[in-house]
């Protein structure tokens, strides 16, 4: 969801992408926890990087918009998705980058823990192709059948529904669509 979540609105009807440099894009990466060390560290991020990066979060949102289908996608997206078999095949190549293997590990004190180990040295496609395997478990889990898009005035995001009311990603987003009805129904009732 973080890496769906670089695009963004502006708050004056625009679109952000926190990934559009390559400055944009390091920021980000230092900023995710979760990635491979080697990659949020002291991330040696090129245009190259970028581009993978960006061709990833292209594939996901693209899958999203299936994924929510028949309600719209996010409307960052709709002129422009990845057709879907696209978006799969470019997806799946990404996480199939880097050669991993599930280790075990088992402290002393605690459970045991698995992770993978990788036979990839180049940190690059180890943070692309762990963007796309997150993606993966995340389209083929059960989060997936909670996932919306956001259809406040103004938003371009992806949320997952924590309750089976929700209708938007965020409370200020409810509030911006109240407000927006509310506008619509006082300017059709007053015919001046």
């Amino acid at each position: 969801m973080e890496l769906v979540s670089t695009i963004r609105h502006d708050g004056d009807g625009g679109v952000l992408d926190d990934l559009e440099t390559v400055r944009g894009t390091i920021r980000w990466l230092q900023r995710q926890p979760g990635l491979p060390a080697a990659a949020t560290g002291d991330p040696v991020a090129d245009e190259e990087l970028r581009a993978a990066v960006v061709g990833v979060r292209r594939a996901v949102r693209a899958l999203f918009a299936r994924v929510v289908s028949p309600a719209p996608p996010s409307r960052a997206d709709a002129h422009r998705l990845m057709p879907a078999d696209e978006a799969l095949a470019l997806l799946n190549a990404a996480a199939a980058r880097e050669p991993v293997a599930p280790q075990l590990h088992w402290p002393d004190e605690g459970p045991p823990a698995a992770r993978l180990l990788s036979a990839e040295d180049d940190p690059g496609v180890r943070l692309v192709a762990a963007l796309a395997r997150d993606a993966v478990d995340f389209l083929s889990g059960p989060e997936r059948e909670r996932l919306r898009a956001c259809h406040a005035p103004r938003c371009v995001r992806y949320f997952v529904r924590s309750h089976g009311r929700q209708e938007w990603c965020k409370p200020s987003c409810g509030n911006r669509a109240r407000v927006a009805r509310h506008y619509e129904r006082t300017r059709a009732a007053d015919p001046s």
